[in-house]
């Protein structure tokens, strides 16, 4: 959600605007808690077996969500206070509240659960198809690796989203930011996240009706306290092609340097398209460089660009590891992961792997136990200066600017 190549059709958010068929909303939410907990399905049933079918994932027919007024949410936010910003970005702030843990009603600041609150910007570029993309997807599906949502609030022209709250914030901060709140993430750490994000696409790209994510980045993967990945923001998600087709057709949007070329070039989106995107922050993950960056030297500006020879030779492939790592990753293990990131970012769609195959992939070089490198003295990695872009939801990480964002 950031700057714009193109001018998008901004939605009307006048109190006529015609609203979503009614989702199966609920007042209040149930069987949440900050542990992990689940809402239960619209099929009632135990709340074991609910956390059962939760812990494979599940995908509910409608949207089982908590409908909050605005007055709850300004309660719960203390006014929309400044100092409850976490982050701001296209849409607009995100404020941190607190509600009560199992009715999600207000709550006193430092008691009950925290949340994250979306506010959209009544100046916003993206607006009401995203609000409902968001609430008609990630409010029907369940996933340890998915970001919960919560709940939304529509009041005249105010549109919010309530989300689980994520304390580690986004992995592009802990990728691409320095200070003592983001300490370097180790090889260990870096492949349990990788894992747990192609978990998530995977439940989505196998879904009965398959689900493109279409903005898979580093700034859309957030923590929760034990790095566990999550993946948030589905306003760009689609359904996947049906019929036996192998693709849909649609205005290309998403975000320079992970989106797929076939889909760049022709509007033609894969089910593979996210296996692209998924190579790329894997390959950010693997060289601690951003996708696109034009402060860095010249012929390095496009990270996939630049990167590809190095990933296919076990030797070069040091060259461009993340020095911050210091030489403590098993050699073996990074290269069989450079070769999967060479065979995700492959020009075909058609011969990238299954998120599937690549979740099995990393649970195997995960296994490597060989070695670590000696350390090695710093120096010789390109510039690692961040580009500015935007502010990410959720996370308040910097991403790098999208396509239009207009449907």
């Amino acid at each position: 959600m950031g700057n714009c190549c193109a001018t998008p059709v901004k939605a009307s958010l006048s109190p006529s605007t015609t609203r979503p068929s009614s989702p199966g909303t609920s007042k209040s939410a149930s069987n949440f808690s900050s542990s992990g907990g689940v809402f239960s399905s619209s099929t009632g049933g135990s709340t074991s077996s609910n956390e059962e079918v939760y812990r494979n994932g599940q995908i509910l027919p409608t949207p089982n969500l908590r409908i909050f007024t605005f007055s709850e949410l300004r309660s719960a936010t203390r006014n929309f206070r400044p100092d409850t910003v976490l982050g701001e970005g296209g849409f607009g702030k995100v404020f941190k509240g607190w509600v009560e843990e199992k009715t999600l009603n207000p709550a006193k600041s430092g008691s009950g659960v925290m949340v994250a609150v979306k506010k959209l910007n009544s100046e916003s570029m993206q607006g009401l198809e995203e609000w409902q993309s968001e609430v008609q997807f990630l409010g029907r599906l369940h996933h340890p690796n998915l970001v919960k949502l919560l709940g939304y609030c529509w009041e005249d022209r105010e549109l919010l989203l309530v989300y689980e709250y994520m304390p580690k914030g986004s992995l592009e901060n802990h990728l691409f930011r320095r200070g003592s709140a983001y300490q370097p993430l180790s090889w260990s750490i870096r492949l349990k996240i990788a894992i747990g994000a192609a978990r998530g696409l995977a439940f989505l790209h196998t879904s009965e009706r398959q689900i493109i994510y279409r903005d898979f980045k580093a700034s859309n993967i957030l923590l929760d306290p034990n790095y566990n990945a999550k993946i948030s923001d589905f306003g760009l998600a689609k359904n996947g092609p049906m019929g036996g087709d192998s693709h849909v057709t649609t205005r290309v949007m998403g975000t320079y340097g992970y989106a797929a070329p076939e889909y760049v070039a022709t509007g033609h989106l894969y089910v593979k398209s996210d296996v692209y995107g998924f190579g790329v922050v894997l390959l950010e993950m693997l060289t601690g460089l951003r996708a696109l960056d034009t402060n860095r030297p010249s012929g390095q500006h496009n990270l996939v660009e630049y990167a590809k020879p190095y990933l296919s030779h076990r030797r070069k492939i040091t060259q461009i590891m993340d020095p911050r790592l210091e030489g403590q990753y098993p050699p073996k293990g990074a290269f069989q992961a450079a070769e999967l990131t060479l065979k995700c970012l492959g020009s075909d769609p058609r011969s990238r792997p299954s998120m599937k195959e690549v979740k099995e992939a990393l649970e195997r070089i995960e296994a490597i136990k060989d070695k670590p490198k000696e350390p090695k003295a710093k120096g010789g990695h390109p510039n690692r200066s961040s580009q500015r872009g935007h502010l990410s939801p959720l996370s308040g990480s910097r991403a790098q600017p999208h396509f239009s964002r207009s449907r």
